[in-house]
């Protein structure tokens, strides 16, 4: 596992000949903004997630001697720039989404403004952390937006090594798992763990019923029983079901019974009635196995009995889109105190990136749900007693009036000069901060299969500054 005390080395070489490029012509100090944002790679929204470990990771930069040996060793950097990373300390100013908003394509999620030698260095590792946690968030949203039941997240065995495993675990958590297998992440992140036993529990007793009771005097107020080493029908539910007799005669609560494999949604309507017969009505059906959102929108059209899902391999890795795709672009540079917007023109309209020192407000209509999201300049200003009209950035002729609305904007201040000002809340709390903001959303807006699409525009002073940066860059084409 790598040790997060200090990432100071976490960045692609090319960071590191950038900066000493800008001091060897002088602008190591010139300041310019940069967004962290993503395209839309498949995804109508996303759950932001990672902040908390962007800012452990700002407040541990330095440049250790060890770190200076190894980079004098590749014989590419002249001594004053080893002089430089001595006294190496980010002085910027970043601001950002809370962890748990739910955001959208081209929206910054976090913006860097300081000098170019600072700013530069963390694109690498701002974009490492922010866009697996967001992943992952986002895949759990998915999953327990279609779960009909509490869902644990059960991935740290396939997690692509451990540190994915447990900040995956707690992307998971924001984004409404309700417990971890991960009993690493439990710790450090005070949150719910949870499991029963292995296939391996059953196998090293001479028989089934033999291993479910050991493990019912071992645990006799949480026995929780996984029933499908060797027949599940035939063996395992019949088998728990005189286990859980025996507990309820000592005056125990048997907890449930856990289906690993085949046909679940069968499987689990078969154990169902097999233990309301029983008179176990208040036990519950546990699943695991790879299940995804899509199996389970399949398992409950078939009906299935399942009340709590444990969802690893799946979840953990993303596995139907591995990677959230967010970039990190400059957006202005400043001399004098004077900003000059900088943009990306590309052939692919997606690519074109947004100029200017921007944030993002969310528009509420007159019924509080949040309606349309407006990309604009932190210098300009809105009148909400006023109306307020906005347009597609491409199909301008798509044009939306709000007459009663009200808005939000949905970055904060993190550092300011260097200090930090905003210090994050325990997940416990940055999850219910996400079901809140969920709760702001019409269903069909954050629905799992074809979301109706959700506004989100460019302000009138940001669509004219895009416009004429666009202009301008085709005319020195031409010259």
């Amino acid at each position: 596992m790598i040790d997060c005390s200090n990432l100071t080395l976490l960045t692609d070489l090319y960071q590191l000949t950038m900066m000493n490029g800008y001091l060897q012509c002088g602008k190591a100090d010139e300041v310019a903004t940069f967004d962290l944002f993503y395209r839309k790679n498949g995804k109508d929204f996303a759950v932001a997630a990672g902040l908390e470990q962007a800012i452990d990771y700002i407040n541990n930069l330095k440049f250790e001697e060890k770190d200076i040996a190894y980079l004098a060793g590749l014989n590419l950097f002249p001594t004053n720039f080893f002089d430089s990373l001595r006294s190496f300390k980010f002085t910027g100013s970043i601001r950002a989404v809370q962890e748990g908003e739910i955001i959208f394509p081209q929206e910054p999620i976090l913006t860097v403004t300081a000098r170019l030698f600072e700013a530069q260095l963390v694109e690498t590792a701002l974009l490492n952390i922010l866009n697996h946690q967001t992943l992952i968030a986002t895949k759990a949203f998915r999953i327990v937006s279609e779960a009909r039941g509490a869902v644990a997240e059960f991935g740290l065995r396939r997690a692509q090594g451990p540190d994915a495993g447990l900040y995956g675990a707690r992307a998971a958590m924001i984004a409404g798992c309700a417990a971890t297998s991960n009993v690493l992440a439990g710790k450090k992140f005070e949150v719910k763990v949870t499991g029963t036993h292995a296939h391996s529990w059953v196998m090293s007793f001479d028989n089934e019923l033999q291993a479910f009771m050991a493990y019912a005097d071992a645990y006799p107020d949480s026995c929780l029983l996984l029933v499908d080493t060797y027949d599940t029908l035939k063996s395992g539910v019949p088998n728990a079901i005189k286990v859980f007799d025996y507990l309820v005669a000592k005056g125990h609560s048997p907890v449930g019974i856990r289906l690993d494999s085949g046909d679940l949604a069968y499987l689990s309507k078969q154990a169902r009635a097999m233990l309301d017969a029983a008179g176990h009505t208040s036990v519950k059906i546990y699943a695991s196995g790879d299940i995804d959102e899509e199996i389970l929108r399949s398992l409950y059209l078939q009906g299935a009995k399942i009340d709590v899902w444990g969802i690893g391999t799946k979840l953990i890795t993303s596995y139907d889109n591995p990677s959230l795709g967010g970039v990190y672009k400059m957006s202005a540079t400043y001399a004098n105190g004077v900003e000059s917007p900088k943009m990306k023109v590309s052939d692919a309209i997606d690519k074109i990136t947004n100029p200017g020192n921007k944030t993002t407000y969310r528009i509420y209509d007159e019924h509080g749900f949040a309606a349309a999201d407006l990309i604009a300049l932190r210098s300009e200003h809105f009148d909400t007693s006023q109306p307020l009209t906005i347009f597609h950035p491409i199909e301008t002729y798509k044009k939306k009036t709000f007459e009663t609305y009200s808005m939000r904007d949905l970055m904060i201040d993190v550092f300011k000069d260097g200090k930090q000002v905003y210090f994050s809340p325990s997940i416990k709390e940055i999850a219910e901060y996400h079901t809140k903001v969920k709760a702001e959303f019409y269903e069909e807006n954050i629905r799992i299969t074809n979301p109706h699409i959700y506004k989100v525009d460019l302000s009138d002073g940001l669509y004219e500054l895009k416009n004429r940066l666009i202009h301008q860059a085709s005319q020195n084409i031409k010259n």
